[in-house]
């Protein structure tokens, strides 16, 4: 006989299974764990009653989690437990009460969890908590998140109060949830975020994943597609694995609206499609409305509009029965839509006024409605009407805007309001008003940077803008000294105002898309070994569509503020390509067909190049020269931020009252930021411009981000950085200046942005010698966000920053020379022009790789 010893005891107790059996499910293993209480259960229900109990309850939790609330029900059953043990059949009744929310069945669920609250009010346990949960999902059911809110907080400080971080983190995640439902979206990812966190230091894969799920939700709803997008994705991912079914259909469906918003029309129907057909599967009433709505709104968008009506009388139909007006207005806003669509003005305006007007409605809906009602007053030649409601929908945006308190959630939204700008610019301009259309058009940009500068309030439009004085431009462009080109990308029609001091000109430009793609082609052509010069068609296309149509109002060798917009931002206008005189009346274009800028450009239509001519780069390059030739170029946010910068004329220090802050050459902190081979060069090169009491140096393992915030960085007039750059495209204001670790903390060797943001400037100039200090992405409105932008909202006058990865011989002798050109006198877009040319007529460095990363920002 074998002797087991304590083992076989501990194998064989009911209460070890268990505990095995629950931390499975914990770790987010639904299926296993479904599986191993269902083992537990038929193995201990002779032996062990009560211990059998246990283990179909936390079976009936697996398929809670998993969504499939029937079998919950069939599990449970309907009757008492015959067990005297309070905690499970407390446990019993909430699990069973959270399935009927569920499934809408609500008066029972009521009813379950009532006798649960009762249980509790006589001897309190442990389990008393998933009374509160219970509560809560219900009220959520019922579209009451005030209510939920309350009973998970009760859930959280209960959790607390016992020690229990599991149910610490469901109540957070629960409460993030709520938030969104509040469209309180902040405060919606602090709470996910913290879940997030505590369910990962627990290993608890199933809350981890919710909470992916969830913040995928709040940052579409931001306006982030790309955060959201990743996370949602992510959490699809795992929900699959593990079997949560209720989970991945929600993330399918977030997926669908990333594809939607994108004009991906056939991936976002398969995802809402898919969705509808896992909610069906699990009876869940309110997944098979969302994807119902989902698909209601994605066919009307198609014009598939009897699909549509289809999918909204559905949608509404379960929002009824619910007696949830909320979720009746989303269907009934695609109701609305169909009307219009099908000339029926008078019942799409009744409806879009419901939608508004509803007391139950949130500021998505209302400013969706709005605009809705002013393209309706558009397409009836209602002007005054029409442009009332674009402003009335506007105006409800900003509020929203407004209310939010992070910038990190301020800097996406604005995408969220990019169909209603483009539609009343577009609408302005049509009527002939296009100045009025430039000051719209400016009042959507750099919101984050004006009011980071104290330029602009952080208040609903109205106050803000609509009763403003009108933009004065052509006083700008006197004060600034240059010639403006404001830039407007378009889905259907872009626009150039072209502004001095005399004249402002409107030119309609191709469509975003046209332009989008011909600058992502453009900027994989500037990192390839071709000479751009001779060889890339879409530099001159671009100099064509985006410069060529504005050629009378600038005067060579002119300053010209460019004030870009979506991928412009990424776009170093200074190296398109100019065709010379001599060949103006060709177009050197590889495409067939001429664009719309050629059509309309008497320079540009005349013959074409033979095919011979057209392949010959020496030809092509010798007639051909970039357009920094011909200009100094400058980039600015916004007009409101140019009109700060010159609204008084700056005096320019002397050389001898300048004050140098230098900082590089760091310790390398890691394998992936390595010693730059010619940062000490670099510096010295930099700091012999200054004088000993003019400079202050901080090199090496003293070259740290605690340096840099202590050393009081106001009274400088110049920063200048040699180091490694990071550009976080999920997260800008995660971008930072790689310098040395910290004595005391090796790992805090990041400068980041957000820190740059919260100690101010009055630097006349920041250089930022590092990769990619411009920043990698760009939000609607705002532009490129990084290290840059930072700078500029600390109240940095200029910035200059990199656009892309730089090689330590080009940048060191760009800087050598841009110093010189300062020590003269030179304004800083004038000396960097310089140096930028000094490079272009070397041969070793005249492709616009070496001497065209770094740009100049203007600031306040």
């Amino acid at each position: 006989m074998a002797v087991c010893g304590l083992s076989c005891g501990r194998s064989d107790s009911p209460q070890t299974s268990f505990q095995n059996a629950q931390q499975t499910l914990r770790h987010g293993d639904l299926i296993r764990a479904q599986d191993e209480a269902e083992r537990g259960y038929h193995r201990f229900s002779a032996s062990s009653p009560a211990w059998a109990i246990k283990f179909r309850n936390l079976e009936a939790e697996a398929l809670l989690l998993r969504g499939r609330y029937p079998q919950v029900l069939d599990l449970l059953g309907s009757g008492p437990d015959s067990t005297d043990a309070k905690d499970s059949v407390i446990e019993t009744l909430t699990l069973r009460g959270a399935a009927r929310a569920r499934l809408h069945y609500f008066d029972d669920a009521e009813q379950d969890i009532r006798r649960a609250a009762e249980l509790c009010r006589t001897a309190p346990e442990l389990t008393c908590a998933g009374v509160f949960r219970a509560r809560g999902v219900l009220a959520v059911q019922h579209n009451q998140p005030d209510r939920a809110k309350d009973f998970f907080e009760q859930n959280l400080y209960f959790a607390r109060a016992h020690g229990d971080p599991f149910l610490e983190a469901t109540a957070l995640l629960n409460l993030g949830q709520v938030s969104l439902l509040q469209q309180h979206f902040d405060e919606a990812i602090d709470w996910t975020n913290a879940a997030y966190r505590t369910a990962e230091a627990l290993d608890a894969g199933t809350i981890a994943t919710k909470a992916l799920g969830n913040l995928g939700w709040a940052y579409y709803n931001l306006g982030d597609t790309e955060k959201s997008l990743d996370f949602s994705l992510e959490a699809e991912r795992r929900a699959i694995k593990v079997g949560d079914v209720i989970d991945q259909l929600s993330w399918l469906t977030n997926v669908g609206y990333v594809y939607q918003q994108a004009h991906d029309i056939p991936r976002a129907k398969h995802s809402y499609s898919k969705a509808l057909d896992l909610a069906k599967e699990i009876n869940g009433r309110e997944d098979i409305y969302n994807a119902l709505r989902a698909l209601a709104l994605v066919s009307v968008q198609s014009g598939e509009l009897e699909q549509a009506r289809s999918y909204a009388d559905e949608a509404i139909l379960i929002a009824q029965k619910d007696n949830n007006r909320l979720d009746e207005l989303y269907p009934l806003l695609v109701k609305g839509l169909i009307a219009a669509r099908e000339n029926h003005g008078t019942e799409a305006e009744r409806i879009f006024r419901e939608v508004e007007q509803d007391k139950s409605s949130n500021s998505s809906l209302r400013w969706r409605a709005e605009h809705a009602l002013a393209r309706l007053y558009e397409d009836q030649k209602h002007s005054a009407l029409a442009d009332g409601e674009y402003r009335t929908a506007l105006d409800t945006f900003e509020a929203a805007r407004s209310s939010l308190k992070r910038s990190e959630s301020k800097l996406p939204f604005s995408t969220n309001a990019v169909r209603i700008y483009d539609d009343y610019i577009h609408f302005l301009v049509m009527h002939g008003k296009a100045d009025e259309a430039l000051r719209w058009a400016d009042y959507g940009r750099a919101r984050m940077l004006s009011e980071g500068l104290g330029l602009l309030s952080n208040r609903g439009l109205t106050a803000a803008s609509a009763d403003s004085p009108a933009l004065k431009a052509q006083e700008i462009s006197q004060h600034a000294k240059g010639t403006i080109l404001f830039y407007w990308l378009g889905e259907s029609q872009s626009y150039l105002w072209a502004i001095t001091p005399r004249k402002t000109g409107l030119f309609p430009l191709p469509p975003s898309g046209e332009i989008d793609s011909l600058v992502e082609r453009y900027r994989k052509a500037l990192n390839g070994p071709e000479d751009v010069l001779a060889t890339s068609g879409e530099a001159r296309q671009l100099y064509r569509i985006l410069i060529a149509p504005a050629q009378t109002l600038l005067a060579r060798g002119a300053k010209v503020f460019i004030i870009p917009d979506g991928s412009l931002n990424n776009l170093n206008f200074e190296t398109l390509v100019v065709t010379d005189a001599k060949l103006s009346g060709a177009t050197m274009l590889s495409e067939p067909k001429l664009s719309r800028t050629e059509l309309t450009d008497p320079k540009l239509t005349g013959q074409r190049l033979t095919k011979a001519n057209l392949n010959d780069p020496k030809l092509i390059e010798s007639q051909s020269h970039f357009w920094i030739e011909d200009a100094d170029v400058v980039n600015a946010s916004s007009l409101r931020v140019l009109a700060a910068t010159f609204s008084q004329d700056r005096i320019r220090q002397p050389k001898s009252a300048r004050k140098l802050l230098l900082m590089g050459d760091s310790v390398a902190p890691s394998k992936d930021y390595p010693q730059l081979p010619g940062a000490a060069e670099q510096m010295a090169s930099v700091a012999r411009h200054f004088a000993a009491s003019q400079k202050q140096i901080f090199q090496h393992n003293l070259a740290t981000p605690a340096a840099y915030l202590g050393s009081h960085p106001e009274q400088f007039s110049h920063i200048h950085f040699v180091a490694h750059g990071t550009a976080s495209r999920l997260s800008p204001l995660d971008s930072a200046i790689v310098l040395s670790p910290g004595a005391n903390d090796p790992d805090s060797f990041k400068l980041y942005a957000r820190d740059i943001i919260g100690h101010q400037l009055r630097a006349d100039l920041v250089t930022i010698s590092a990769c990619y200090g411009a920043g990698e992405r760009s939000y609607s409105g705002e532009g490129l966000v990084g290290l840059a932008w930072a700078f500029l909202r600390a109240g940095a006058h200029n910035v200059i920053a990199g656009l892309w990865e730089v090689t330590d011989a080009s940048t060191a002798q760009l800087m050598d020379r841009f110093y010189d050109e300062l020590d003269k006198g030179l304004t800083p877009d004038a000396a960097l022009r310089a140096a930028k040319l000094s490079l272009l007529h070397a041969s070793a460095f005249r492709n616009p790789f070496y001497w065209a990363p770094f740009q100049l920002y203007t600031g306040s």
